[in-house]
């Protein structure tokens, strides 16, 4: 019988600021025989999240660090090639968390670790995208905390990405103006004519919170009832300089800090000036959601009324630079590895 060879690539040192390819490590290791009720799953793509740059440090944070020596922690979508289980098949198409490699034998027996999806009118890379944990994370943030009514105004930061594009389209199919907030002109310019958003201010062209301020005062004359927000830093004040009374900003991602710079709070005072509801959410937690989001977003995917764009680096060797270029703004929509 041959062997199957699994190539991985490993966490295998904590970054000093910012992370480089050499924090990774790329083996090839022969998998060993299936044992009575696990499963062999080939993954056909590997997502790659902002988050993982946390599960890099040791500092404090609402999950545990990646382990080093491991192989660091990514979510999965592929198809069952052998199996021992009664509960999965061969040729079955399942999502987890199989991290950056190409195999994973998994025990069929633990419930919640695989996921079987239907590969058909939905394609089997969006389950890590629109129908996954990024569509997910912009569903609850969306519809959970800031609750749009129609007619209110809802801000997007990183709206060209996986999540920030799905919150923007999602606020208007319930009647909310959209602006989203990007870099560069390209991606401002399919955040409008792709994902349908109203506005979209580049950044870029803003040296600080006071510009781009401006900028949201001419996008969003109504003022800002609810922000999404993926960044923090000068995107967070400026916003909070145009927020109405009772607005609403879902706390999804900090990535101006995810090197350990800290992030001053310019006027900290308008959240009470304006009796504003700030809230920070992690979607792993709020697992009784899961269903009722994933079925909306699945029907509007599958019905072509939800938009969404894909970065695609090709083999398990591309990993990391293609996850340092995510970090550094270089994809665009959901950054994923292509492994088959």
């Amino acid at each position: 019988m041959t062997m199957t060879l699994n190539r991985r690539v490993l966490l295998v040192s904590r970054p000093d600021g910012e992370p480089t390819v050499e924090n990774f490590r790329l083996e090839e290791v022969a998998l060993a025989p299936l044992a009575p009720g696990q499963v062999l799953v080939r993954h056909h793509f590997l997502s790659l999240d902002p988050y993982m740059r946390g599960r890099m440090s040791e500092s404090k944070s609402y999950a545990a660090p990646q382990p080093l020596g491991e192989v660091m922690i990514g979510g999965t979508v592929g198809e069952v090639v052998e199996s021992r289980s009664d509960r999965y098949a061969v040729g079955d198409r399942v999502v987890g968390m199989g991290g950056w490699q190409e195999y994973q034998i998994v025990d069929g027996g633990v419930p919640g670790v695989l996921r079987k999806v239907e590969a058909g009118r939905i394609p089997l890379s969006a389950y890590l995208g629109a129908v996954g944990m990024p569509g997910v994370t912009a569903w609850y943030g969306l519809i959970k905390i800031i609750a749009p009514k129609a007619g209110e105004t809802v801000v997007v930061s990183a709206a060209s990405g996986a999540v920030g594009a799905v919150v923007g389209q999602l606020a208007k199919l319930r009647g909310a103006r959209a602006v989203g907030i990007a870099g560069g002109a390209e991606k401002c310019r399919a955040v409008v004519d792709e994902f349908g958003f109203d506005a979209c201010i580049d950044y870029r062209e803003h040296a600080d919170a006071r510009s781009l301020a401006g900028a949201l005062r001419e996008a969003c004359p109504a003022g800002i009832d609810g922000h999404f927000e993926n960044v923090g830093g000068a995107i967070l004040d400026a916003v909070m300089q145009r927020a109405n009374a009772f607005s609403r900003i879902a706390m999804c991602g900090m990535i101006a800090g995810y090197n350990g710079v800290p992030i001053p709070m310019t006027v900290p005072q308008l959240i009470l000036l304006n009796r504003m509801k700030i809230e920070g959410f992690i979607v792993s937690e709020h697992l009784e959601v899961w269903p009722e989001a994933l079925a909306e977003l699945g029907g509007l995917v599958a019905a072509g009324r939800l938009r969404y764009r894909e970065s695609i680096a090709q083999g398990i060797e591309s990993a990391p630079a293609a996850f340092l270029g995510l970090l550094k703004g270089r994809n665009f929509g959901k950054q994923l590895v292509k492994l088959v």
